[in-house]
């Protein structure tokens, strides 16, 4: 539409610029043809044709109406004269201004056309030539009529153009919107596939988009978007299939690694309460066994219980008293870490949600087991709980030195451990799952969990659905 519309200017703008050349020179023609005929017949001051005799005055009632004429006389207009339609006499009484004189007497006597503009009869075509006496002789014819018709042709060329413009592009606009019409089917499947949760679990791709035409450029996206489809779909299958393997060794493994890990302890605990004498050597051992073989048998529950919200076991569903919870947790927290300040900040009615009693317990002590274990002894913890119209929102908050920049990332994957690394006590001992299963149980309640962590600011937010 943009090379069209220039292309209609240029074709306009040359038109109007020929025509109005061409018709000034046809101007000038007929001024030459006057020559100083009419301005030397003012010498008579108009009279009739019939009042002398001679041929100059039947020429002067032959000129085109609008004929103008002017003798100057040391740069002043000495006499003036115009053709009006239908006069038999020359116009003598045609009113000019100084200006209108100061314009005419810097025209040239050089017998050339030249365009001057006259307050009182519009822009005139004006040839000045000298005359026998020493004085200027002009004649002139008015340039309205050219000016008439280039402004009909622009006006003309303006209408056509506009059609041809509005033309071209309601046709272009819906030529191109039929021919990419297969550009929009492709888009509308690249469109679905971008819809699709691709993070996790089973993927079904939509259909392919169609490919009418191979040659074509539309043709062409089409079928390499397919070929793109095909292979994700590929990687996709393979990556559940993988996942599923993987869900699958881990609850299988920590299923069959219970009963050994609960076997050791029990001989661990049954050598423990052995009456006879036993090396310290020994007891010592016994102990550090039983100890390591409970913590095993933790962390193989933990396993055991992501693999199954993995697969998408349902929890148990129904109402959970979420402020007993919450008491009941900071309570054994309190008991595990002492050297804590512990703080509660509880709506005055109860909150209740859906849900499973003992894994939101879960979520809400491993929030607070890691506040404890990851922050030093002084540091003081608030959990607060704030019932919402649509959600309820838990927050546990510490003032401890917070988590470092490079893990606040990846703090609620499995096996992330910086207990060490917050408070330089590498003494704690974890797994790195209780932040997991956290974020795996809060997922399958239909919530959400996140962390903000500054130095001396901590706080793991979990919105709950009311």
């Amino acid at each position: 539409m943009v090379l069209l519309a220039v292309s209609c200017a240029a074709v306009g703008v040359a038109a109007v610029v020929e025509l109005n050349g061409f018709l000034t020179q046809r101007l000038d023609e007929q001024l030459a043809q006057v020559g100083t005929r009419f301005p030397e017949s003012l010498e008579h001051h108009g009279r009739l044709p019939d009042d002398h005799d001679g041929d100059e005055d039947a020429d002067t009632r032959r000129m085109a109406t609008g004929t103008f004429g002017a003798c100057l006389r040391q740069g002043t207009v000495a006499d003036k004269g115009l053709i009006r339609s239908g006069d038999l006499n020359v116009d003598l009484d045609i009113t000019l201004t100084a200006r209108d004189a100061e314009r005419l007497a810097r025209i040239p006597a050089d017998g050339h056309p030249h365009t001057v503009e006259l307050s009182a009869l519009g822009h005139y075509r004006v040839v000045a030539t000298p005359g026998r006496d020493g004085d200027v002789l002009m004649a002139g014819l008015p340039l309205k009529p050219v000016e008439a018709a280039v402004h009909r042709l622009e006006l003309v060329a303006g209408v056509v153009f506009g059609l041809a413009l509005a033309t071209a592009g309601v046709t272009g606009a819906l030529w191109v919107r039929w021919s990419l019409r297969p550009l929009g089917r492709v888009t509308a499947t690249a469109a679905r596939v971008s819809r699709l949760p691709l993070a996790s679990g089973a993927v079904a791709l939509p259909p392919r988009a169609p490919v009418t035409d191979p040659h074509s450029e539309v043709g062409q996206v089409a079928a390499a978007l397919n070929g793109m489809l095909g292979h994700v779909e590929d990687a996709l299958t393979k990556r559940h299939a993988s996942e599923e393997r993987l869900r699958r060794f881990a609850a299988d493994a920590s299923h069959e690694l219970r009963t050994p890990v609960a076997s050791v302890r029990g001989h661990a605990e049954l050598g423990l309460l052995h009456p006879g004498p036993v090396p310290p050597e020994v007891t010592r051992a016994l102990e550090r066994i039983a100890a390591e073989s409970s913590r095993m048998g933790l962390m193989v529950d933990d396993l055991l219980l992501l693999a199954r919200l993995d697969a998408g076991r349902p929890l148990e569903r129904g109402p959970v008293d979420l402020t007993r919870l919450v008491l009941d947790a900071v309570t054994d927290a309190r008991a595990a870490g002492p050297g804590h300040g512990w703080a509660l900040d509880l709506p005055e009615d109860p909150v209740t949600v859906t849900g499973d009693a003992h894994r939101l317990h879960q979520v809400v002590a491993n929030l607070l087991a890691n506040a404890r274990l990851h922050t030093p002894v002084g540091t003081k913890v608030t959990l607060t709980l704030d019932p919402g119209p649509g959600a309820v929102l838990l927050r546990v908050h510490d003032d401890g030195p917070g988590i470092p920049e490079d893990l606040r990332s990846a703090v609620f994957e499995r096996f992330t451990r910086a207990d060490h690394r917050r408070h330089g006590d590498s003494s704690a001992t974890g797994a790195g799952l209780g932040l997991s299963i956290v974020a795996a149980v809060v997922e399958a309640h239909g919530g959400t969990v996140d962390v903000q962590s500054a130095p001396g600011s901590t706080t793991f937010r979990v919105s709950l659905p009311a």
